[in-house]
């Protein structure tokens, strides 16, 4: 196999715009090979779409764990990890396996919900995951959360709140702002430790935004694995999601997806970089 391989860690989305679905979907359209353990299952009521989430059972995840290592991954990132065992697994894993990467995506919330799924899993994520980063991937409300501060809404809130995170081991932080900044653009914060850079991007009047955060982390992921360097992978990664947005469609009366191929299928989206 020439691919290079990239396990994610993740839970089901039904709908097949987040979770898992999205991973495998970012990275085969960046020629590589993916593949997941399953960490959640997660339905919709179709009447409200409020989101019920199944956890899979520890010895199933360990099995899962055990194959997926067994692949020698190039890259692992993980997406919803509902609890402070389930962390534990995943940093055992990413420990054990020659991965060259780490690409965390901090899932706490479902979408349209800020209240996080399990407040215990904000002190293991620290602890945890965030030494052995090699990006971690929040929006505004994780990163309040990772941060230890209240939800960031201004530029230089975000620019703390990346200080406070970096602060925890990981080599670089990327603060999802998109559209709730307080800019005319949609705006992402980049941190390495010394400089911000702000990845900007026109803000979209209709989004269909619903696997967004899921498909920017695996296009993050994606770049890392096919060489990029850190903030070019981040911008990358960027218009990538915005283009799967911007042309993303109505799913059903709750939610519209992102179209995962729209980057290499439709068009792409401008992205400019500045120092902030």
């Amino acid at each position: 196999m020439t691919q290079k391989k990239v396990l994610t860690i993740a839970g089901t989305d039904v709908s097949g715009g987040a979770g898992y679905a999205a991973d495998v979907k970012t990275f085969e359209d960046h020629d590589l090979y993916g593949f997941c353990a399953l960490t959640t299952i997660v339905s919709m009521d179709p009447n409200t779409w409020s989101h019920r989430v199944h956890h899979v059972p520890l010895e199933v995840l360990d099995e899962q764990l055990e194959t997926a290592l067994s692949l020698s991954p190039n890259t692992v990132k993980t997406g919803m990890l509902p609890n402070e065992d389930v962390i534990s697994r995943a940093s055992e894993a990413i420990k054990k396996s020659d991965a060259e990467f780490f690409i965390f995506d901090p899932v706490m919330v479902c979408k349209g919900d800020d209240t996080v799924l399990n407040p215990g899993v904000v002190d293991s994520m620290q602890k945890e995951l965030l030494p052995i980063s090699t990006i971690v991937t929040p929006n505004l409300v994780e990163a309040g959360n990772l941060a230890g501060m209240k939800t960031p809404k201004t530029v230089e809130e975000v620019k703390e709140a990346a200080k406070k995170i970096y602060e925890y081991g990981p080599k670089y932080v990327v603060i999802k702002g998109g559209t709730d900044l307080q800019v005319d653009e949609a705006l992402d914060i980049f941190y390495d430790g010394e400089s911000f850079y702000g990845l900007y991007a026109d803000k979209l009047e209709k989004a269909y935004n619903h696997g967004a955060g899921c498909t920017f982390a695996a296009a993050v992921a994606s770049n890392f694995t096919n060489g990029l360097e850190p903030l070019e992978a981040v911008k990358a990664a960027k218009a990538f999601v915005a283009s799967a947005i911007k042309h993303g469609s109505q799913m059903n009366e709750h939610v519209g997806v992102v179209r995962h191929n729209a980057y290499n299928k439709v068009g792409t989206v401008d992205v400019q970089v500045k120092p902030l």
